[in-house]
């Protein structure tokens, strides 16, 4: 099963849970994508895949800039990882395909 698609996310943040829509569009062994929520969209740069795993970043602007580094692992329908956010540590991060 392909890992593309759109999962519906939560990462959990000192400002409180996160809810976001994750899409991924695979090219090869790459992908890009977009991370949209409430605090505004990030565009998934440097997708890697391997195998089941994912790793990436995102260039956050709110509430403080920063380039957060992403890591999950898709299994079937579901996707769980984190988001490394500098100094603040890593964020757990987990979510299902939608429809």
């Amino acid at each position: 099963m392909s890992i593309a698609g759109t999962y519906e996310c939560v990462t959990k943040t000192p400002m409180g849970d996160q809810k976001s829509e994750f899409t991924i569009v695979v090219d090869g062994d790459t992908f890009t994508g977009k991370n949209a929520g409430a605090m505004g969209s990030m565009d998934l740069e440097n997708g890697k895949i391997d195998g089941n795993k994912l790793t990436w970043s995102m260039k956050m602007t709110v509430p403080m800039p920063m380039t957060l580094e992403g890591e999950a692992t898709v299994d079937g329908d579901t996707i769980t990882g984190g988001v490394k956010a500098g100094a603040f540590g890593t964020f757990p991060m987990s979510g299902t395909r939608k429809g």
